[in-house]
């Protein structure tokens, strides 16, 4: 059976376009999917906490060694990696914000990269750095309240947010990562509503394009 994590990042609860983008990709998914499991993971509504002491020191230690503080602050971490590393494939619905994801999305990412669950350090390597998290299709859904924001556009520079995912996802093992953009939500005109369609349109063929098999 596959699974879909489908991750919402997004602050509003109402008048979103990335929570309409991901239902749109759940949906087409679950039409090629019959048999399959869709995690729901809303980090816009309930984020995940911030790293703190506890979680930095039972991170760099056995369990045994951990005390009451530590396991409770690992253990949001245990759950949400388990969640994504259960996952055949995952979406994310994130907005740009101030020119980054949003909070609520970096404590989900400072929750997954972990030592020992999604990557090791191997010192004797050149590069020391081992992904563990294994390769898995993540698609993006990214809106923008400018389009020049995008790829391409006079404002791409000033995107962080898609550099910054994709860095961070290839760092534990998931490389392929794809972005399907929203853009000119701002201005609420035809060029908007031209992106809308093209976007959704991009969706569908994504979504139906998973592998249905084990």
């Amino acid at each position: 059976m596959k699974r879909l994590l489908a991750v919402n990042a997004s602050g509003r609860v109402t008048r979103s376009v990335t929570r309409s983008m991901v239902q749109r990709f759940v949906e087409r998914w679950e039409t090629t999917h019959a048999d399959g499991e869709v995690l729901h993971r809303d980090v816009g509504i309930e984020s995940p906490p911030a790293v703190s002491e506890p979680w930095i020191a039972a991170a760099y230690s056995e369990p045994n060694k951990h005390d009451d503080r530590m396991r409770e602050a690992i253990a949001v971490s245990d759950e949400l990696i388990d969640e994504l590393l259960a996952a055949d494939a995952v979406v994310i619905g994130a907005p740009i914000y101030n020119f980054g994801m949003p909070a609520q999305l970096k404590a989900w990412i400072d929750q997954i990269v972990r030592v020992g669950r999604t990557f090791d350090i191997d010192p004797g390597r050149e590069n020391p750095y081992v992904p563990l998290a294994g390769e898995r299709p993540v698609t993006v859904l990214v809106s923008a309240g400018d389009i020049e924001l995008h790829p391409g556009g006079t404002l791409a520079s000033l995107n962080h947010m898609e550099p910054h995912l994709r860095t961070v996802l290839g760092f534990i093992g998931m490389t392929e990562v794809r972005f399907i953009r929203i853009g000119n939500e701002e201005f609420a005109d035809a060029r908007h509503q031209e992106s809308v369609e093209a976007a959704m349109a991009e969706i569908d063929a994504i979504a139906a394009s998973l592998p249905t098999e084990v």
